[in-house]
C-alpha cells in the first residue's frame, strides 16, 4: 500500500503507518491500559474488537488476560495479515478475525462481555456514531462493557473539527465529555468510567513511550528520508500543536443500561 500511497491526500492514519507509526490512538498505550484496568477482564470473558486491523490488539488482550476475541475488520489484505498473525502466535483457538464492516454486524449473532473500538467513533458523523453505537449496545450480554478510547473536544468545537478534517483528511468529528456521554446514553449505554488526557499522537515524548526508541528511530528516519511523506507528517503535527489547548483523548468505560 506504501508503494502507491498518495501522501498529500491519504488519510492521516494511512500515512502515520507508511512512517511505521503502530500505536495511532491519541492517549496511546497510557490510556488503552486504563482501559484494561478498569476491565479487570477474567479468562474466558468474551471481547468484540472492532477495526482489529493487524490482530496485534487481539493478540495482546488474548495472550495477557486468557480472553476469547472477536474481531472484525473490512480490509481483506488486513484481514489475510490479521490471521497470519494470529496463526503464528498460537491463537487461533482463543481470536476469530471476521471480514465485516462496523457498520453492519447482524452477522455476528453472539453477545459478549466485552465491546473494545479505538480511534473508530471520531471519524463517523452523528448519524454513524449513533449506528454503531446502537449495535455495540445489541452486542453486549446484560451488564456487559463497552470500552472507548477517541479524540476529545475542549472548546473552539467548530474550528477544530473543521481543521482536524483539512488536515488529516477524513471527516474527523471529536465530541465534549458531555456529547460522548450523550451519545451513549440515547445507544442505552451510561457512562461508568471516564479519564481525558492530552493529546499526543505526535509529541516524542508519546512516540518513545509507545513505539520505543529502535521504532521512535525508523519513524523519525522515514519521516527526514522521504520528501512526500514528510510535508504531510509535519503538517499534521504542527496542527495537532496549534490545536493542543482545544484537543485531547478520552477514554471511557460505558454500561449497558
Amino acid at each position: 500500500m506504501t508503494a502507491t500511497l498518495n501522501y498529500s491526500t491519504a488519510p492521516g492514519h494511512q500515512v502515520l503507518a507508511a512512517a511505521g507509526k503502530r500505536i495511532l490512538r491519541p492517549g496511546g498505550k497510557a490510556a488503552t491500559e486504563q482501559l484494561f484496568t478498569w476491565a479487570n477482564f477474567q479468562p474466558e470473558d468474551t471481547v468484540l474488537e472492532l477495526a482489529a486491523s493487524f490482530g496485534e490488539s487481539a493478540i495482546e488482550i488474548a495472550k495477557r488476560f486468557n480472553v476469547r476475541v472477536v474481531g472484525v475488520e473490512k480490509n481483506p489484505d488486513s484481514v489475510v495479515k490479521a490471521r497470519d498473525n494470529i496463526k503464528n502466535a498460537g491463537l487461533s483457538d482463543q481470536i476469530t478475525i471476521i471480514k465485516g464492516d462496523i457498520f453492519n454486524l447482524d452477522q455476528i449473532t453472539e453477545k459478549f462481555d466485552y465491546v473494545l473500538a479505538e480511534a473508530i467513533l471520531t471519524m463517523q458523523s452523528e448519524t454513524g456514531k449513533a449506528k454503531i453505537l446502537s449495535a455495540i449496545k445489541n452486542h453486549l450480554k446484560p451488564g456487559g462493557k463497552f470500552l472507548s478510547h477517541e479524540m476529545l473536544v475542549r472548546s473552539n468545537e467548530s474550528g477544530v473539527r473543521k481543521t482536524l478534517s483539512q488536515t488529516i483528511r477524513v471527516n474527523a468529528n471529536p465530541l465534549t465529555i458531555s456529547e460522548w456521554s450523550t451519545a451513549c446514553q440515547d445507544a442505552g449505554l451510561t457512562l461508568q468510567q471516564q479519564q481525558t488526557g492530552t493529546m499526543g499522537l505526535l509529541n516524542l515524548n508519546q512516540i518513545l513511550r509507545d513505539e520505543g526508541f529502535w521504532g521512535t528511530v525508523t519513524i523519525v528516519w522515514n519521516v527526514l528520508t522521504n520528501s512526500h511523506l514528510r510535508p504531510r507528517v509535519l503538517q499534521m503535527r504542527r496542527n495537532f500543536q496549534q490545536q493542543r489547548n482545544h484537543i485531547g483523548y478520552i477514554v471511557f468505560l460505558a454500561n449497558v443500561l
